[in-house]
Parts: C-alpha cells; sequence; structure tokens
C-alpha cells in the first residue's frame, strides 16, 4: 500500500508544474482587466486591485491556483479523482469564507448574473451552474469565470423595502409641485407622479435654489414707475388708496427661494402697507384721520419726504354686524401643490376660530364645473365646516365664471338688512374656462359689487400666479388681495387682521394732493401706479375707489423737491416762464381726501393743509420709508442715486420699535438676502 501511496505522490509532484512568473503576471493582467470592466474601474480615480479591500490577497491565490492546475490537462486527466475530492472538501470553505461580513465578495448562489465567458459584458446564469463545481472548468473560460466572480464586490444582503421618501423637486426639465405635507393624502390631495403610498419618486437632482423657477404663465399688474413732475405743469396729484399686501407675500416667497422677484412684481405701496403702525387714533366725526410729516430723503439730500398716515377706527367687536362668509375655493388640477390647497385648507382652518357662533359660512368651489359643497352654515357647527373643507381635492380646469356667478347668488341668499356679507375668492389666479380676460372680470364683479357683497382674493402657489387677475377682481370687488406663502402669513391676514379685511369702515377712499408752487417745485408719488386717478375723477362719486377697513393704517410717500435745490431735475421752459402764484409760504400743499359711509353713494370730504414745518418723522415713518426705498431697490429705481441695500437695512433696523410680532425683523432679514442675491 504504500508503495501505492508513495507513487501517487510521485504522479502529483510530477503534475505540478513549475513556477512561471511571466505566465502568472499575464493571467493577473487578464484577470485584473475582467475586474475593470466589470466594475467601471478603468479610471485611474477609481479604486485599483492596490486600494480594494484587504480580501484581494484570496483572489489573487485563487486565480494562481487555478492557472496550476490547468496548464498541464494531460497530467490532470490522470488524477481526476483526487482533484474532485479535493474541490468536494474545498468548495464550501470556500463559500464560508465569501459568505462572511468581512469578504465583500459574492458566491454563484446568491444569484448574481455570471458574465459570459470571453465578454466584460453582463450575463444570466442559472441555478444549476451555480451548483456545479466551481473548479470542474479548467480552461481559459472558466478561470476568467471564476476569478471575476471571486473579485466582484457582493451586492448588500437582500434588504426590506426602502422606506418612502417625501417627495423632493424635479430637475429643472421636469418641475414638479411643491413638497405635500405628510397627511396631503389623507386629504384627498393627490399629487402628480404619486403612487397609492402617497410618495413621489426621488428626484434625480435638485434646483439650484440660485436659479429663478420657469414663471410659466405667472403675470403681474403693475405700471412704470410714477416719474418726476413739474409743480408749475401738474400741481395736482389724484389717487385711490390701495390696503392690499400681496406684493409683499410674492417679494418673500421669491426672496425665500433664492431668487430676485421679477420688477413688475414690485408694487411699493403694498409692501409698505403691509406693515401694522401705530398711526394715531382718529378723533371727532370721520372713521379715519390723515397725519402728516415731513423728513429729510435718506437717498437724496437735496428732498423731502412727504408722509401721510391714515388710521382707521376700531369699533367695539361686540358690536359688530353679523357675518355672511362664502368661501369661494378654487380646487382645479393647478391647486394640488402643497402650497396651494392644502395650504388654503389649514388657513382657513385658523379662521375658523375668530368666527362668532352666529355668523354664517358657506362653501363654493369650482374646477371643471362650480358647485356648492357646503350649504350655509352657523359658525358654532364648526365640525361639519370641517369636515367640508378636509375633503376637498384639487382636480380639472378652472371655470372661474361658474364659481363666481353661484359665489355670489350663495352670498345674496345669505344677506339680510344689517349684515355683512363677503366672497373669499382662494385660488392661483389660473382663470381657464369661462370668464378669462381682465376686462370681463372688471365688468361682471363691478356690476355685482352693487349687490353689497365685497370679494376679497387670496393668492396661494407659485407658478401660475395671475396676480393681474387677482388685483382686477379684488379692485372692482370692493374688497383686498393678499398673498399666503406660508400659516403665518395665513394667521397674520385671516386672523390677526381679520376684522379690518371683512368690516369696512370706508368706501371709495380717494386721496387728492395739490402742491403749492412757491415751496414745491417738484414731486413724484412713490408706487400706487395702478391706483391712479384723473383730476376730475375726485369729485365724481360714480369713480370707484379703495375701501379702508376696521382699525386698518394706509400710508403714501411724496418725494419733493423745494424750490431753489440743486435736486431740481428739470429745466424751466424758454417759452412758458413759471409763474407762481401768491400763496402761503408756510404750506407744502394742501390734502384733500373722499370717502363714503358703507352703503352709501355721496362722499364726505376731508381737508386740511400740509404745513413745512409737519410733524416730525418717528420710527413708524421711518421704518415705512426704509421699506418703500427697499421696494425701489427691488424696481431697479433709477431715483435712488447711491443708496444701497445696507443703507436700506441701517434705516430699518435703526426705525424696528417694539415690533411685538417680528414683522419687522423679517423685513430686514429679507433686505439681506436682496442685497446678496444682487451682489450689491
Amino acid at each position: 500500500m504504500s508503495d501505492e501511496l508513495d507513487d501517487l505522490r510521485a504522479a502529483m509532484k510530477a503534475a505540478t508544474p513549475r513556477p512561471d512568473p511571466e505566465l502568472k503576471a499575464a493571467h493577473l493582467r487578464a484577470a485584473q482587466e475582467i475586474f475593470d470592466r466589470h466594475q467601471e474601474s478603468a479610471d485611474p480615480g477609481r479604486l485599483t486591485s492596490d486600494s480594494r479591500p484587504a480580501v484581494g490577497w484570496f483572489a489573487k491565490g485563487m486565480d494562481a491556483m487555478i492557472h496550476k492546475l490547468s496548464t498541464m490537462k494531460a497530467t490532470l486527466a490522470a488524477t481526476t479523482a483526487l482533484v474532485a475530492v479535493g474541490v468536494v472538501v474545498m468548495v464550501p470553505e470556500t463559500r464560508d469564507l465569501l459568505t462572511s461580513p468581512l469578504s465583500g465578495l459574492t458566491t454563484p448562489d446568491e444569484e448574481t448574473p455570471i458574465p459570459a465567458s470571453g465578454s466584460g459584458d453582463e450575463g444570466a446564469g442559472s441555478d444549476a451552474d451555480a451548483e456545479k463545481p466551481v473548479l470542474a472548468e479548467a480552461d481559459d473560460a472558466g478561470r476568467e469565470r471564476l476569478a471575476e466572480e471571486l473579485v466582484k464586490p457582493a451586492p448588500a444582503a437582500k434588504k426590506a423595502a426602502p422606506e418612502p421618501q417625501p417627495r423632493t423637486e424635479i430637475a429643472a426639465a421636469e418641475p414638479a409641485p411643491a413638497p405635500a405635507p405628510a397627511d396631503a393624502v389623507r386629504r384627498g390631495v393627490t399629487l402628480p407622479g404619486e403612487q397609492e403610498s402617497g410618495y413621489a419618486p426621488a428626484s434625480v437632482a435638485p434646483p439650484d435654489p440660485m436659479i429663478a423657477p420657469e414663471p410659466d404663465t405667472e403675470a403681474y399688474a403693475n405700471e412704470a414707475p410714477n416719474p418726476v413732475k413739474v409743480v408749475t405743469e401738474e400741481p395736482v396729484s389724484t389717487f385711490s388708496i390701495d390696503v392690499d399686501t400681496a406684493a409683499w407675500g410674492v417679494v418673500r416667497s421669491s426672496l425665500m427661494g433664492g431668487y430676485l422677484p421679477p420688477p413688475d412684481a414690485v408694487r411699493v405701496e403694498e409692501m409698505v402697507n403691509y406693515f401694522p403702525y401705530a398711526y394715531p387714533a382718529p378723533e371727532g366725526e370721520h372713521p379715519f384721520q390723515p397725519t402728516v410729516s415731513v423728513m429729510p430723503t435718506p437717498w437724496n439730500p437735496g428732498t423731502q419726504l412727504v408722509h401721510i398716515a391714515l388710521q382707521g377706527e376700531m369699533p367695539d367687536i361686540a358690536d359688530r354686524p353679523p357675518l355672511n362668509l362664502v368661501f369661494l375655493i378654487d380646487t382645479s388640477g393647478s391647486m394640488q401643490d402643497a402650497n396651494k390647497l392644502p395650504l388654503l385648507i389649514q388657513s382657513f382652518r385658523l379662521m375658523l376660530n375668530e368666527l362668532r357662533p352666529e355668523d354664517e359660512v358657506a362653501i363654493v368651489t369650482y374646477a371643471g364645473s362650480a358647485g356648492q359643497v357646503l350649504a350655509p352654515t352657523k359658525a358654532a357647527d364648526k365640525e361639519k365646516i370641517l369636515a367640508a373643507l378636509t375633503h376637498l381635492t384639487a382636480g380639472g380646469s378652472t371655470a372661474g365664471q361658474a364659481g363666481l356667478e353661484q359665489a355670489y347668488a350663495v352670498a345674496e341668499s345669505m344677506t339680510a338688512d344689517g349684515e355683512v356679507s363677503r366672497i373669499l375668492l382662494a385660488t392661483d389666479g389660473d382663470f381657464n374656462v369661462g370668464i378669462s380676460d381682465v376686462e370681463g372680470l372688471e365688468d361682471y364683479i363691478a356690476r355685482k359689487r352693487e349687490s353689497g357683497t365685497y370679494l376679497s382674493v387670496l393668492g396661494f402657489g407659485r407658478g401660475n400666479l395671475d396676480d393681474a387677475t387677482m388685483q382686477a377682481l379684488a379692485q372692482n370687488g370692493n374688497g383686498t388681495a393678499a398673498y399666503i406663502d406660508t400659516l403665518s402669513e395665513a394667521r397674520k391676514v385671516l386672523v390677526d387682521e381679520l376684522t379690518g379685511a371683512l368690516f369696512p369702515i370706508a368706501d371709495d377712499v380717494k386721496i387728492q394732493v395739490e402742491w403749492n408752487p412757491a415751496t414745491v417745485a417738484e414731486y413724484r408719488l412713490i408706487g400706487y401706479e395702478t391706483r391712479g386717478l384723473r383730476r376730475e375723477d375726485f369729485n365724481n362719486d360714480k369713480v370707484d375707489a379703495g375701501e379702508i377697513g376696521a382699525g386698518v393704517q394706509v400710508t403714501a410717500i411724496y418725494e419733493v423737491t423745494p424750490v431753489g435745490s440743486p435736486a431740481i431735475l428739470n429745466d424751466p421752459l424758454r417759452y412758458q416762464p413759471e409763474t407762481v402764484a401768491a400763496g402761503d409760504a408756510e404750506e407744502l400743499g394742501f390734502l384733500r381726501l373722499r370717502y363714503k359711509k358703507p352703503g352709501e353713494d355721496s362722499s364726505i370730504l376731508i381737508e386740511t393743509p400740509i404745513p413745512v414745518t409737519a410733524a416730525e418723522a418717528g420710527d413708524e415713518q421711518r421704518f415705512a420709508v426704509a421699506i418703500a426705498g427697499f421696494g425701489q431697490l427691488l424696481r431697479g429705481s433709477t431715483y435712488l442715486g447711491d443708496w444701497t441695500y445696507a443703507d436700506a437695512i441701517a434705516l430699518a433696523n435703526g426705525a424696528k420699535g417694539a415690533d411685538e410680532f417680528g414683522y419687522r425683523a423679517e423685513a430686514v432679514s429679507l433686505m439681506r438676502l436682496a442685497e446678496s442675491l444682487s451682489g450689491n
């Protein structure tokens, strides 16, 4: 027996090939080539064989062993039985090693495709192939397959289904709606691309926050900035007051999104009137009181600013009349974004807590067609109202005309003597069915306002915000326009300022200033470009103007150039020499206001001179001027000289005052953002 074993040992020793360094190197290069093709790591910047995990030694050793065992096929044929025994012993141990947590390698039974021989492409292996002895094939193709399998990083263990990821913005090529809140699906709002789980696929790449999003169909109602006017040629300035605040919301939304707002989106008077001011309360018979102050112009030392403030009276809330409120809600497909219908629903939920039990609420929606979701319901039945709001969903096109008609019909059916009716239209402004042109909407709303029902507009979302339509609706519906981009803004508009928004104290309020040519050479009105009136409109009670709500403040600012100032921009005329009528040199001008009591047709006149030494400007006036300067910077005004965002920030910081709700601090933060985004 010992002789037979000795013979077998001798045969195996003879069969063992002698070391061949060149052939070994060639096989190692081939194995590395296969690895590179499979891992796409031919780029020298990726991992190389020297930087792979420490288990690379095992792959190299196996490749060398395969080479040695396969170079002499004739000898191996004589010892097949012994080799087979060795494989049976070795393969399980090899698999145990390969599947250990430290190996990072894969094995044939892990359902990993094996590349076809002689190719770098991945092929499909079968279960039967996976069970064959790994070393049974000793030809070159077999060595390549085995070497490739041994050096291939193992896939991670089979994982459970990944946790759903919240919706993120899709790359610019495929814009997607803003992220939806976690409960959006429960509320019935389904966003594009979502599965039944309510989640959307992860994005390829988030948008660059420094790049403005595509404006889509956004349109803004604005005019060119008011020019400087010569007093001797045009001494009278007439305009309608405006208490809208939508422009500030759009400016904030843009800056927080990382880009400057479109200049046409900036209406300076709406930015100024966004903030509450501590103006003197009215005294006497009129529901509001004008206060005038004069201060040096921060951006032009040769001019002055005339600050005109109106403070509305605040009646006792307990004495206010019953309120009939119709929520006219846009539920079209464009309202499905999280910052539209879902935010709208949350906003109205806040408002319900401010209503009295006897107030009534109705809900009308419009999309492909209009419909009454909630019949007039007492505010005391809050659960019923909330249930109707919660089940709103978005879809279809925007039938604006049908929605308006039904809302007015519902409001008129709710109104009784002594009650106030208000329609709150909540939309992104995307009217695309029915009345779709601004002039048609103006005419329709102008006819319907005679019924005594006021219409206010709340804008939601960006991308197709039709600001022009919203302004036309609000201005002709005896109401206001606001833009809601956050829940905090919803609280400001629908909770803190609800009384002023819903209960008017003066209708068709007009302002007219006659400037004294003896003291003022030039003037310009800052803002109110869309509110200008002709001189003769002031005394015409048929001409519509703005409304003032309970407790509301209104601000208007003129920049005036005194006679003889080096800041005068216009040269005197050659053939029409200036003539200055004898006047009071102690007056800059004369202020006139007209207003109507709610429900009345005849206006009431208020008159007061503007003295040269008017009231000294305090924090309220100086902060309003800082915001007016900020708005002009955003519009690219040519009247500010070298005045910068840093100057606006300094002026606002010095006039923040108590700032109980932090609105002024937020304004300073937005100024700083605008400064950074503008590069100044």
